[in-house]
């Protein structure tokens, strides 16, 4: 697949071939779900927690004697039907994460940036660097790029520059700064435009192609 590589200004400057393994891989909605959920799954913290009745405090003696009061037998006040009692089947903490294999991880990805690329909601920019981090700067260039779209912004590694970009564009709510080798498919399928620096371009055709 051949595209445009275009400047800060949007002027086209050159063109480059995109790896067909990578831009042009056969679209698998049900592995991108997958990887998508395992995601999101292991953002999970699952420290959710309640007290059982035998975590609660109080209730360490009998209320009142079995026979001979006219009420009902009670051997605690912890428990689940009196006020304060403990709580049943209710959150415990727990592990969420999913397994997927590496390769299936990498086909999603490859699935979705070639979903991106078939809508051509992929830019290939020469490079991108910022005298000083200055936000109105880099919301142009933006702007320029992907209009109103938002947008995830692909960067090499990290380096002085990339470090003064990230200091730029850290307020604007449609941008998002990511590594080429922390690619995603959330970050992917959650911002309509994707760009790619040339630099960053490289990094993700040596771990996915």
């Amino acid at each position: 697949m051949k595209v445009d590589v275009v400047n800060i200004e949007g002027k086209k400057v050159k063109s480059v071939d995109l790896s067909a393994t990578i831009f042009e891989a056969p679209i698998n909605n049900s592995l991108m779900h997958q990887a998508y959920v395992r995601q999101m799954a292991n953002a999970r913290l699952g420290t959710h927690k309640t007290k059982t009745r035998s975590e609660v405090s109080g209730g360490g003696r009998k209320p009142w004697r079995q026979k001979g009061t006219g009420r009902a037998r009670q051997g605690s006040i912890r428990s689940p039907h009196w006020v304060g009692g403990g709580a049943v089947h209710t959150p415990q903490p727990r592990d969420y994460s999913q397994k997927m294999p590496r390769k299936m991880r990498k086909a999603a990805l490859r699935s979705a940036l070639s979903a991106k690329a078939s809508e051509q909601e992929i830019v290939i920019l020469d490079e991108i660097k910022l005298a000083e981090p200055k936000t109105k700067e880099i919301a142009e260039i933006m702007k320029t790029l992907a209009g109103e779209s938002s947008v995830l912004l692909v960067m090499p590694g990290k380096d002085e520059d990339s470090e003064i970009i990230y200091q730029a564009a850290n307020n604007l709510p449609d941008l998002k700064l990511l590594m080429a080798n922390y690619m995603n498919v959330r970050d992917l399928l959650g911002y309509e435009m994707v760009v790619i620096p040339l630099a960053a371009l490289d990094v993700l055709e040596s771990y996915l192609g």
